[in-house]
C-alpha cells in the first residue's frame, strides 16, 4: 500500500509534499520476472564483440585453475565481465544476470555463489594469467575496432595510482596511504592516441599503504609490450608524475624504445640546476589568456618556461646515469603574502620534465598548455597536490599537470 502525506515532514522544511512506501518495509518486495524483458540489453553488443575477438578461446588457452568449482572457467569469467559491465560491484550483484529473459539472451550464466567459489581458487599466478588474457584481448580489439586509432604514429602511455576506499574490518590489505583514506591502492596504466580515448592496458591491486612506485616498472614494461602488440609501432611516450621519478621507470621506457615525460622530484641537484638558469633563458608561455604587448612585440603571460640539458641519477654508476632535457615552468604568485620576504615575483615550478634521450625538440614551448594526462584524470577524486617548497624560506612550487606546457610532453626523434 502506498500512502500520500501532505504538509510538514519533521525535517524543518515547509511546503514539502512527498510519497513513501508503507512503514512495513519488510513486507514489500520487488521482483523482475517477465520472461520477455531484460534490463541490460546493452550487454548484447558487448558480448558479441567479445565473442568476435575470441575472449573465450583466450581464457581457455591461458587460464589454468584446478580444484573444486574450477569447471568451465571461460563461461564463468565471461559472466563476471558481463556483470561488471552491467554495474555489479559485488558477488551478490551478479544475480542481475539471472532475471527476466537474461537466461534466454546469455548462455552459461552461473549463480553468484558458484562464481564466488570459483574466485576463491585464484592465486597471484592466476591474476597474471588473466593479465595475459586482457593483453591479448586488447590486441585483438585494436585490429577489429578503432579503439586505438592512429597508434601506428603516436601513442601515449600514462602511469598513475589511486586509493579506493573500502569498508569493513576484515578486508585484506586495507591501509592508509598518501590520501589518509583506508582502502586499497590500484596502480593503473592507460594507452591512448591523439584520436582515441584512454584504454586501461594494465592494473595492479595493492595494499593501501604501499608506495606508489612499487611494482610500477614491471607493470610499465608489460603495458609497453601490450601497446606494441596493439599496433603502437610509432612513437610511444610514457607520462607520469614525480611519484614515479626513478631509474627503474626510465630504464623500462628505454628498454622498450619509448620516450618519457616524468615530473622531476625536488632533489638538491634539480634545485641547483633550476637556480643556475639565466634570466634570459626564460620564455613566456602563450596561454589562452596571455596578452600580446605591441610595444615590446612579445607575449605577456603569468608563466615562463626554460629548458636545458640535465644528467639524472648521478648517484648511480656511470652507465645508468641519464642525460636528457629538463623543462622547468615558473608561475607568478598572485598572493604577495605567500611569496615571503625577498622572494622573486615568479617562482620556479617543480614540473621540470626529464625527457629522453636529449635531442632536438619538436614542439615550441610557447604553445598552449595541454590538458592533464589520462591517468591523472582518473585520480582527480584524490584532491589537489600539495605545494612543495623550493627552499627553506623561499617561494613555493606547485605540481599541476593541467598547466604543464605542451613541449614538456614531446621530445624529438
Amino acid at each position: 500500500m502506498i500512502g500520500l502525506a501532505e504538509g510538514p515532514c519533521g525535517t524543518g522544511e515547509k511546503g514539502i509534499r512527498w510519497m513513501r512506501l508503507s512503514h512495513a518495509r519488510r513486507a514489500v518486495s520487488a521482483r523482475f520476472d517477465d520472461p520477455n524483458l531484460v534490463s541490460c540489453a546493452g550487454l548484447v553488443p558487448v558480448l558479441e564483440l567479445a565473442a568476435r575477438c575470441g575472449l573465450a578461446e583466450l581464457i581457455t588457452a591461458r587460464l589454468s585453475v584446478s580444484g573444486k568449482g574450477s569447471a568451465h572457467p571461460a563461461a564463468k569469467i565471461i559472466a563476471l565481465v558481463a556483470g561488471m559491465v552491467a554495474g555489479a560491484d559485488s558477488i551478490s550483484d551478479m544475480d542481475l544476470l539471472r532475471h527476466g529473459g537474461m537466461r534466454r539472451l546469455i548462455t552459461g550464466v552461473r549463480a553468484p555463489s558458484t562464481l564466488g567459489t570459483f574466485l576463491r581458487l585464484f592465486r597471484f599466478g592466476h591474476v597474471r594469467q588473466l593479465d595475459a588474457v586482457a593483453a591479448g584481448l586488447l590486441a585483438r580489439l585494436a585490429t577489429t575496432t578503432p579503439v586505438l586509432a592512429g597508434a601506428g604514429q603516436v601513442a601515449f602511455v600514462d602511469l598513475d595510482d589511486t586509493v579506493r576506499q573500502t569498508f569493513g574490518y576484515a578486508k585484506q590489505g586495507v591501509g592508509r596511504g598518501y590520501t589518509g583514506v583506508a582502502g586499497l591502492n590500484a596502480l593503473l596504466a592507460t594507452v591512448c592516441t591523439p584520436r582515441s580515448a584512454p584504454v586501461i592496458a594494465g592494473t595492479r591491486l595493492r595494499k593501501g599503504a604501499t608506495n606508489s612506485v612499487r611494482g610500477a616498472a614491471k607493470l610499465l614494461a608489460d603495458t609497453l609490450a601490450t601497446a606494441r602488440r596493439a599496433g603502437a609501432s610509432g612513437l610511444v611516450l610514457v607520462r607520469a608524475d614525480s611519484a614515479f621519478y626513478g631509474y627503474d621507470i626510465v630504464a623500462a621506457c628505454r628498454r622498450a624504445g619509448a620516450r618519457f615525460s616524468i615530473t622531476a622530484r625536488q632533489t638538491p641537484a634539480v634545485s641547483r640546476a633550476i637556480a643556475a638558469i639565466d634570466e634570459t633563458a626564460w620564455t613566456p608561455i602563450r596561454y589562452r589568456h596571455a596578452l600580446y604587448d605591441t610595444d615590446e612585440q612579445r607575449w605577456v603571460s603569468d608563466a615562463e618556461v626554460a629548458e636545458f640539458s640535465f644528467t639524472a641519477f648521478t648517484g648511480r654508476r656511470q652507465a645508468e646515469q641519464i642525460t636528457a632535457r629538463l623543462i622547468v615552468r615558473r608561475v607568478r604568485r598572485l598572493n604577495p603574502a605567500r611569496r615571503g620576504p625577498g622572494a622573486a615575483q615568479l617562482a620556479g615550478q617543480l614540473s621540470g620534465q626529464v625527457l629522453g634521450p636529449h635531442r632536438r625538440r619538436r614542439r615550441d614551448p610557447r604553445l598552449p598548455a595541454r590538458r592533464g594526462s589520462a591517468a591523472g584524470r582518473m585520480r582527480e577524486a584524490a584532491g589537489p597536490v600539495a605545494d612543495v617548497p623550493l627552499s627553506g624560506s623561499g617561494p613555493r612550487a606547485h605540481v599541476d599537470d593541467a598547466q604543464r606546457p605542451a613541449a614538456a610532453a614531446v621530445d624529438g626523434p
